[in-house]
């Protein structure tokens, strides 16, 4: 039993390794040129970011872009100041002209917030006829070339949603843990190289940071289409790739400043969509917590096995654990040792499933600043 368990999880590294489009090489984006004169709106919601709102909107401002642009934020709800903050940062910069503030309203049936703040900063940029929408975080800086280098790789390859997973925060101790392993995983489900791949139905993108084409977003029927999604960056992806061309790689520079000062918050982040991942399937959850122990957890177990077929096999399959992983962790400047303890990292994620499973059925799923975008009454709709 412990060899064929051995020679599973011998298998599934070979595979991951050689034929999952090449995941694990960790290589940030880079893109040169001047692309032609094309008008941007970048599409902010807010929901109570008062501690980061100021950093993204100035990042915003600063951006070497010789086209118009201009930003929308829509401030979600907000009761600790963030519009007042964003418009403070713009008159600071001399660009109060530049920014538009948007008062949301509460999310009808059928929306998740997100998204209903996101549609109402695209109504707002409608009359502006802009060719691109940018559609970004609130806790995200952007480098000074980022939306350069965005509309350059779109227009020099007729991308019609280019998005980047930006750079997360990863300084404490918690965050060398968990946030590599996060990206890893990331890329491991969606392998860059199959979603720029039209042959290939994989579809994804990264919601911190997102340009898409504004004929696009209209000819799939705008974000009405999604509006009840709760991986809405993924979502989007799925409906533009039938119709048009997808590019997803890692930043360079653009980077998240939201902390994450424990394991709470990261646990918190990932209940909140991970069981929406797995489509709220009870079956397909079982299967995912098999797959992970095999893939992570068998390894170092089968090394405390009495059979020397067993435990070369797990030995062989925890190297090439390490190798995998090794490219993320070092672009994150986190130690190479933390390669060694990926299968606690998984199973980290795996509990942290299960506890979104958890939530959705006690009808608290899709748990985000106070709102429960996903509850166990709804559940029918949202298969």
């Amino acid at each position: 039993m412990a060899t064929n368990i051995g020679v599973a999880t011998v298998a599934i590294w070979i595979y991951l390794l050689f034929f999952r489009g090449g995941f694990w090489w960790f290589r940030p984006a880079a893109a040169a040129g001047n692309p032609p004169l094309r008008s941007v709106v970048a599409v902010v919601p807010a929901r109570d970011e008062a501690a980061t709102i100021g950093r993204a909107v100035a990042s915003l401002l600063a951006q070497d872009y010789s086209s118009d642009f201009h930003i929308v934020v829509v401030d979600d709800g907000s009761v600790d100041g963030t519009a007042e903050i964003a418009r403070a940062t713009a008159a600071v910069a001399g660009a109060s002209s530049r920014l538009t503030i948007c008062s949301g309203k509460p999310p009808p049936a059928g929306w998740t917030g997100k998204l209903w703040a996101m549609r109402q900063g695209v109504e707002a940029a409608r009359p502006r006829r802009p060719d691109y929408l940018l559609l970004t975080d609130a806790d995200i800086e952007h480098g000074p070339g980022n939306l350069q280098e965005l509309v350059w790789r779109a227009e020099s390859e007729g991308y019609d949603l280019v998005s980047l997973m930006v750079r997360l925060h990863c300084c404490s101790i918690w965050e060398r843990l968990l946030i590599p392993a996060f990206v890893f995983f990331f890329f491991k489900l969606y392998p860059r190289r199959w979603v720029t791949d039209p042959s290939r139905r994989t579809a994804a993108a990264a919601g911190g940071c997102m340009l898409i084409r504004s004929s696009t977003l209209d000819r799939i029927g705008r974000l009405d289409s999604i509006k009840h999604e709760i991986i809405d960056d993924c979502a989007l992806a799925r409906r533009v790739k039938p119709v048009g061309k997808l590019w997803l790689g890692p930043a360079a520079q653009t980077a998240s400043i939201r902390e994450y000062r424990s394991w709470r918050p990261i646990w918190d982040m990932i209940a909140r969509s991970a069981f929406a991942q797995l489509g709220y399937s009870s079956a397909v959850l079982a299967l995912t917590v098999i797959a992970v122990g095999l893939t992570y957890l068998a390894p170092p177990l089968l090394l405390l096995s009495s059979k020397p077929a067993a435990m070369l096999c797990g030995g062989f399959a925890w190297l090439a654990m390490c190798i995998a992983y090794l490219p993320t962790l070092r672009a994150y400047h986190a130690s190479p040792l933390l390669a060694v303890m990926l299968p606690l990292t998984a199973l980290f994620y795996i509990a942290a499933t299960i506890g979104s499973a958890v939530q959705f059925w006690g009808g608290r799923g899709g748990n985000w600043k106070g709102r429960f975008q996903a509850s166990a009454p709804d559940r029918a709709d949202l298969m």
